[in-house]
């Protein structure tokens, strides 16, 4: 995204002209610099709504509640060849300390996160309920919000800036949506509320990594969800149309 926007200041320079004091409306340089803004929003789109249906992107969800205005929303979504009761044991032993966060474990210990993601479910772990804190790192603890067992974990918190108030609070939500067909889809959802105006300079920078970050998260959610069950008898394409038809009907309601 930087590189769009560096190649639109420069084109609006160009559409600006050359000489003070006069604006040269240039068709061809403005046309390229409305369609410079016009990708660099889809690429924005699709990134902060990787995988996800257009009905889910507006899809109503448990933790919108505490944060009813948001300055950025981003929801992910992937299907899962599994039933809710074999995803959600992964999902309640998400945090540092406990079952990781089945990312870039790597990615994320070199800046002392300390996450060592587990490939089996620990019982151990299984126990969490609001008021419980999950940590992101060491001493970087997030509120447990909602717990729904076998559906939706909602955390809610901040990222600890040393003497600088956090400049934002923010909700992170796994919401597992189970079909007829016994295949599920997860969606998560992050809920920013700014609570400085320069909040967005930290937040919006690091999308794109979030991105990478969160498609890595909910496909390793996947895969270990759905090794641990026997494939279904029936043929599923990349999400199921029984859930499709679903959420159309939600989306209506």
């Amino acid at each position: 995204m930087t590189n769009v926007i560096i190649a639109f200041v420069s084109i609006v320079n160009g559409v600006l002209g050359s000489e003070p004091g006069r604006t040269q409306w240039k068709p061809t340089r403005l046309a390229t610099a409305s369609g410079a803004v016009l990708a660099a929003a889809l690429i924005r789109r699709r990134y902060l709504r990787w995988g996800a249906t257009d009905v889910e992107g507006v899809l109503g969800l448990p933790g919108d509640e505490f944060l009813p205005v948001a300055d950025v929303v981003v929801t992910r979504a992937i299907f899962i060849q599994a039933a809710a009761e074999d995803i959600w044991p992964w999902i309640a032993q998400l945090g540092q300390a406990r079952g990781g966060f089945y990312s870039y474990d790597v990615l994320e210990n070199l800046v002392r996160c300390d996450i060592h993601s587990a490939d089996r479910v620990h019982s151990d772990w299984q126990d969490v309920a609001v008021g419980h804190e999950i940590n992101l790192a060491p001493q970087v603890p997030l509120s447990v919000a909602t717990v729904e067992p076998g559906r939706a974990l909602v955390l809610r918190g901040s990222i600890p800036m040393g003497p600088i108030p956090t400049p934002y609070d923010f909700t992170w939500a796994f919401v597992i949506r189970s079909a007829p067909d016994g295949t599920s889809r997860l969606v998560v959802r992050e809920r920013y509320w700014y609570t400085r105006r320069w909040a967005g300079l930290i937040v919006q920078p690091a999308e794109l990594v979030s991105c990478v970050m969160s498609v890595r998260m909910l496909r390793g959610i996947k895969k270990r969800a759905e090794q641990t069950v026997p494939a279904p008898s029936i043929s599923v394409g990349p999400q199921s149309n029984e859930l499709v038809e679903h959420e159309m009907r939600d989306a209506v309601r």
